[in-house]
């Protein structure tokens, strides 16, 4: 399948693909311009938008949304689990990852800072330029700082006191507190939000019609989910509000359009990675220096693929296939995102890589029984399996569907609990669930708190979303809360406090002399 008209990031450090179709050989045999061409870069307005391209190269490689990130993200919630031989990535959902090891969770540190470092320099060069579209120049500078907020984002919701380089030109950063952190992630979205787009369709220039770059309403998302995830629900209202009013966005009538190839960038998409098997070379990008042999493709379907598939190393938990039997749609059905979220033995038979569940599985008892991941997945029929570790599948991080529910939680917050219920309800008729103000009207703040994590329990498994929310409703340190998540999931026996948050990988905490506060609790 082509993809055309949509950003295919760049691999090197500020050199890019500006595509609108399929990629040529001679488009691949460019010079990084940091290492030979430095004095003759940052010249034109085509420079311009290959270094901010380039800033979005590190969504891509093994340590962010190739693999290691979806992984992190995942694997610690109560609705995934991992059998993984791999110890480093088995331990993620065991609160177990080992400062001596810093694999998976460090390359994701490693891979956020390159794209910190990549958005810096946009910052620092872009602004000298004489750009002959001066809208255009807004617009690379609003990316870049979206970008570095994004990547800030991640460090510090990850891996929590980190420093924060707003520099290229230094080789060492004083490591800062969490709330100094997110202080500086709200800046970054706010000056995104005020340089940014609303879409590209209605602009002119170089990236007009490219779908992919990051938007107005991809920056007031972010920033409403930064304030929420401070307890700030009046400013993350607002933010919300500003995404929610832009009539840029609505809900797919399909849950599955979210997570396949044929309905990507949608209306629903605020924000997602690009990924294409067109782009690019077919070499693997696992970081360190890029080659022009990189691809542009995702390894997370061979990662959470289901066995004969894939590696089988993430699978959905059986206490989220239960929950997904709770409550009926209208017509008496099963929530119909259980299919869209997990292969099983369905009675009736369920198909995944042109194969029946049943009759593929059926010579192996625990294959038979068990649980695998269908979300992301290349299992319409197209391909015999994942092997090659090359799909194409974007990965959208942020959802309409995701707004609405932290817009119903502000509400619910602030006292307006039955204003919440419309927000929700949105949500539900996608998937045909019944009236939630008419089968538990006037439900209490606390009440509709447990509701809302039910809700985001089932529209958000395996979107890295579950973890996120019980650290931040302060569920770990609740004691009936710990409790409760330790009967659904018996991984919160091997909880600790402070490894909510991942250790800080040990090469920063020795070569690094401005680490003040050090290591994470718990390490």
């Amino acid at each position: 399948m082509m993809k055309t008209k949509n950003i295919f990031y760049s691999l090197a450090v500020a050199t890019a693909l500006l595509a609108t179709g399929c990629v040529s050989d001679s488009d691949l045999n460019q010079t990084d311009p940091n290492f030979d061409v430095a004095d003759n870069f940052w010249k034109t307005d085509e420079d311009a938008l290959q270094g901010v391209n380039a800033t979005y190269g590190s969504l891509i490689t093994d340590g962010s949304y190739m693999r290691s990130t979806p992984l992190l993200l995942d694997l610690k919630g109560d609705g995934t689990r991992s059998n993984s031989p791999w110890g480093a990535m088995a331990n993620v959902g065991r609160f177990n990852s080992s400062v001596s090891d810093a694999a998976i969770y460090g390359w994701a540190f490693e891979t956020f800072y390159q794209g910190v470092y990549r958005a810096n320099q946009v910052l620092e060069n872009v602004p000298g330029i004489e750009m002959e579209d001066a809208a255009l120049k807004d617009r690379v500078i609003g990316q870049a700082y979206f970008l570095r907020g994004l990547y800030f984002f991640h460090l510090v919701n990850m891996f929590k006191n980190v420093p924060l380089p707003l520099t290229s030109l230094e080789i060492y950063h004083e490591q800062k507190s969490q709330e100094e952190g997110w202080a500086q992630v709200i800046s970054d979205l706010e000056m995104a939000a005020s340089l940014l787009p609303a879409n590209y369709s209605d602009v002119s220039g170089l990236d007009a019609g490219q779908a992919g770059r990051a938007t107005r309403g991809a920056a007031y998302a972010y920033l409403g989910k930064a304030h929420l995830f401070n307890q700030n629900y009046s400013e993350a209202k607002s933010a919300f509000e500003q995404v929610i009013n832009s009539g840029e966005y609505a809900l797919v009538a399909n849950y599955q359009d979210n997570f396949t190839l044929y309905n990507e960038n949608n209306s629903e998409s605020i924000f997602e990675v690009q990924f294409s098997r067109e782009a690019g070379g077919v070499d693997l990008g696992w970081g360190g220096a890029p080659a022009s042999g990189w691809g542009k493709t995702s390894a997370r379907a061979i990662t959470y693929g289901p066995p004969s598939f894939g590696f089988t190393d993430v699978q959905p938990t059986r206490i989220l296939f239960d929950d997904y039997h709770k409550e009926a749609t209208v017509d008496g059905q099963v929530d119909p995102r259980l299919d869209a979220t997990m292969f099983y033995n369905k009675p009736g038979g369920m198909m995944l890589y042109g194969v029946d569940f049943a009759t593929h599985y059926g010579g192996n008892e625990a294959y038979l029984n068990d649980l695998f991941c269908a979300k992301y997945q290349n299992a319409d029929g197209s391909r015999a399996d994942e092997y090659d570790w090359r799909s194409g599948i974007n990965e959208r991080i942020m959802r309409y569907a995701d707004v609405l529910l932290m817009y119903a939680e502000c509400l619910n917050e602030l006292g307006q609990t039955g204003a919440a219920y419309d927000y929700i309800q949105q949500v539900r008729d996608r998937v045909n669930l019944p009236d939630l103000a008419t089968t538990k009207p006037g439900m209490s703040q606390s009440e509709m708190r447990d509701q809302i994590a039910h809700e985001r329990f089932l529209e958000f498994p395996l979107e890295g979303h579950r973890f996120d929310d019980i650290r931040r409703w302060g569920w770990l340190n609740d004691a009936s809360k710990l409790e409760w998540l330790k009967s659904r999931d018996p991984e919160y026996g091997s909880y600790i406090n402070g490894r909510e948050f991942f250790p800080i990988p040990q090469s920063e905490m020795d070569n690094n002399p401005l680490m003040v506060i050090g290591q994470n609790e718990g390490y």
